[in-house]
């Protein structure tokens, strides 16, 4: 095919101009643009064959389509025939790859970096907190806010009710496990994560009450933060008869013996840094203040929320889920000494406001603690002597337990006392003995 002369088509006979010269005509071997172009197209003639089979007479150069036919291309032992160079993979193919081994490791166990589908495969948060009880899905203060904030903005959260903190991966309750690994437990910093990941109440919330909700939440914590920890913690009755019972009865032995002890001193610690140095030195004073200032804390929010359904409209922002978490537990727990469970009561838009929420938002989840164990033998009234009976058992058993180990030990001893006698009397002893056999 690399010859000088150009290939004769059968049907047009011999060319009368015998071999072509013509500028326009590229012969194979040779590149266009090494040949001279004339400044004319040529005259019309008899049709005669360019160097491409079927190519038609060479056009002028004042055609808008290129002046010269097609060429050719040779790569990798093919010949390629078209105006246009065809592309490198098209020219030169790579090479087939034999066939992957179903025991080839993949991308993913050979340390490479995983595709765009692995992040779909994270894994969720998972949120530690305190179990429920009094008909609220946590007995807790912080855990109840950063459960009502995440049930608001529908964040998808693992969570993990306890009444163990010791199973917290910080230690304490509430504690937030990211999908990175990371554990957050302060509820502010919760939440302030939970709107890194796009889960937000305040979206739509304006300047104007944005300034609002830091100066609610400011008088949430100065005016009713330490009445609530004095209600719970410090007041003796409520203390007892309501707060170490429920954590007693609910954490597990031995830790129920001495966690309620430490968790108050922990919140009477706090109550201190809360009142600050202008705390009054006697007690009954300064429960006076503390209450009389609850009382106007109540008031103003009851005016502030009127009868709208949440405090910024018809949409939950985290405002609503730190008042609803202080406000609940007043009035869900069964105070003997409610001196601002009363006054709370009378504000109805307030209970209903409460009502509303946990009904929406908590409908299952009201009362997690674990049901009484029903007995097909009666009523509970009859359980209660089996119960005393098992409590004087078990005691009877362990100081058993606690004798028989101390005599095994040798730490008690048990020896018989022999009177001693008179060297005259001996005889008299012997004969005493011998009746004894």
């Amino acid at each position: 095919l690399l010859s000088g002369d150009p290939p004769r088509s059968p049907r047009s006979g011999p060319s009368p101009q015998g071999p072509r010269s013509c500028p326009r005509h590229v012969q194979f071997g040779s590149s266009p643009q090494s040949q001279p172009r004339s400044p004319s197209c040529p005259s019309p003639g008899p049709a005669a064959p360019s160097g491409v089979r079927g190519s038609t007479q060479p056009r002028c150069r004042d055609s808008p389509r290129p002046a010269w036919p097609a060429a050719l291309f040779r790569c990798g032992g093919r010949l390629w025939m078209g105006r246009r160079p065809p592309s490198p993979e098209a020219r030169c193919p790579a090479p087939r790859r034999p066939a992957a081994s179903p025991h080839a490791r993949s991308p993913a166990s050979s340390g490479t970096s995983p595709g765009p589908q692995a992040g779909k495969m994270a894994a969720p948060m998972e949120l530690f907190c305190w179990s429920g009880g009094w008909g609220l899905p946590s007995v807790d203060l912080d855990s109840l806010a950063v459960l009502t904030y995440a049930r608001f903005t529908g964040a998808p959260l693992k969570v993990h009710k306890i009444t163990n903190p010791w199973r917290s991966p910080s230690g304490t309750l509430p504690a937030l496990q990211t999908s990175h690994g990371e554990v957050i437990s302060v509820p502010h910093k919760i939440i302030t994560h939970l709107r890194k990941e796009k889960y937000n109440a305040d979206y739509d919330l304006s300047a104007r009450q944005g300034a609002d909700t830091l100066a609610f939440m400011s008088l949430l914590e100065e005016k009713l933060l330490p009445v609530l920890i004095h209600t719970f913690w410090i007041d003796t009755k409520n203390y007892v008869e309501v707060t170490r019972k429920w954590y007693a009865e609910a954490m597990p032995f031995p830790l129920n013996f001495f966690l309620p002890g430490r968790m108050q001193r922990q919140y009477m610690e706090r109550l201190q840094l809360l009142c600050g140095e202008h705390r009054p030195e006697d007690e009954e004073e300064l429960e006076k203040e503390l209450y009389q200032e609850a009382r106007e804390c109540l008031t103003l929010l009851s005016q502030r929320l009127g009868s709208q359904k949440f405090f910024f409209g018809d949409a939950p922002a985290s405002l609503d889920a730190f008042v609803f978490s202080y406000l609940v537990l007043l009035l869900q727990a069964k105070l003997p000494s409610g001196k601002l469970q009363a006054h709370l009561r009378g504000l109805h838009n307030l209970c209903a406001y409460c009502t509303h929420i946990l009904s929406l938002y908590f409908p299952w989840d009201g009362a997690e603690v674990p049901a009484p164990r029903q007995t097909p033998a009666g009523p509970e009234t009859e359980e209660e002597p089996y119960r005393r009976r098992n409590q004087i058992l078990s005691v009877l058993a362990g100081l058993a337990a606690m004798v028989g180990y101390a005599l095994l030990s040798g730490i008690v001893s048990i020896q018989r006392a022999t009177p001693a006698r008179v060297p005259g009397t001996q005889a008299l002893g012997m004969a005493e003995e011998d009746e004894e056999e």
